[in-house]
């Protein structure tokens, strides 16, 4: 019988230094937000500021599901509202030829019960990334990742394609070899596939209730497992991304599994080092909801102005159940308020936090 750890305060254990690095950080996504907002004459996010689809669904949260899966916010069969944003990495925008990591946040509205930070929302977001780990798992190699972030709004498209190719090729070469990555060649090795067809991962851990997990969202529907590693089409443009997401949504609908990948061992399955990939043959993804997205207009002019503009997604945005584990974790309680804030008070847009779908522009 497998057994799982039972989530406990002590699972967590801050660096020594970690408030200065925290400060590091922060700092350096400001620096990067004041240069990309000087360029645009906007304010981005730092991170995943290009969209590519604001979609309105369902989270189904599975019946029956076993006492180690039927916790937190999947505790019973309810069905929420959700608003999911599919997005590219980069605090910038960039062209989808561009291969980045891609992003999926979903915000589940009327989670009930404790808040992990006294906010007063009702929602419980879940951001999600189309890769398992991140190489630079824990907060001080974090900092070393904002200083390359840091210079990527002076370099150019055709300079970010050429570094990601050089990146791919390093990654065969090594990989070919037996290898491990170095964390800037895994950050820019990322492929460029259909959006929709990707796997996304919380790569960090949270809390799942009596228990400790990774969330992941994976193509179920027949038609989005056919776009896995559909390769986007060079000719497409630079919003290919937006384009296939609006074509496909306009006759449609797409479902994924929400999974959670329970921890067994804290030896093997750290939740201060992110970089970590949790082996399935300790413990698999197991499914506790489908997400359901019906056929829409997934990017009107007022739904974009809304999502990029007026929300924020942050893994804060959370129960106490579903708690941030790790120090990357920790340190975007510090950093996603701070971003927030400033794009923010740079467009002069006042934030808002949904309490019912119905807030969503159509």
């Amino acid at each position: 019988m497998t057994s799982y750890v039972r989530y406990s305060p002590d699972l967590e254990q801050p660096f020594p230094d970690e408030d200065e690095l925290v400060r590091q950080v922060v700092a350096a996504m400001g620096k990067a937000n004041q240069q990309v907002a000087d360029k645009h004459r906007h304010g981005l996010r730092d991170a995943h500021a290009k969209s590519h689809g604001v979609l309105a669904g369902e989270l189904r949260v599975q019946p029956g599901l076993p006492a180690h899966l039927a916790q937190g916010l999947f505790a019973e069969p309810v069905t929420y509202p959700v608003i999911v944003r599919f997005s590219s990495a980069p605090g910038d925008l960039r062209s989808d030829q561009v291969p980045v990591q891609r992003g999926l946040a979903m915000k589940v509205i009327g989670a009930p019960g404790p808040r992990a930070l006294d906010d007063g929302f009702t929602t419980q977001d879940f951001l999600l990334v189309n890769h398992p780990t991140l190489p630079f798992g824990n907060i001080a190699e974090y900092a070393k990742l904002q200083g390359i972030l840091e210079k990527q709004p002076g370099q150019s498209d055709q300079q970010l394609q050429l570094t990601g190719a050089a990146a791919r090729v390093a990654a065969k070469a090594l990989t070919r070899v037996g290898r491990p990555l170095p964390p800037a060649v895994e950050t820019l090795a990322a492929a460029n596939d259909h959006i929709l067809g990707e796997t996304f991962h919380s790569m960090a851990a949270l809390r799942y209730g009596d228990h400790v997990a990774k969330m992941s969202a994976a193509p179920r529907s027949a038609n989005v497992r056919a776009l896995t590693g559909s390769h986007v089409d060079k000719k497409a443009g630079e919003s290919a991304l937006r384009d296939l997401v609006i074509d496909f949504f306009a006759d449609n609908s797409a479902e994924y599994d929400i999974r959670a990948q329970l921890c067994t061992d804290i030896d093997r399955m750290p939740v201060e080092d992110a970089s970590v990939l949790w082996p399935e043959e300790l413990s698999p993804h197991q499914t506790v909801a489908v997400l359901h997205l019906p056929a829409q207009d997934a990017y009107s002019d007022a739904r974009r102005r809304y999502a990029d503009d007026v929300l924020s997604f942050s893994p804060w945005h959370a129960l106490e159940a579903h708690r941030p584990l790790g120090s990357i974790m920790r340190s975007r309680r510090a950093a996603y308020p701070a971003s927030s804030d400033f794009r923010h008070r740079f467009n002069g847009v006042e934030p808002q936090e949904p309490s019912g779908i119905e807030e969503l522009p159509a």
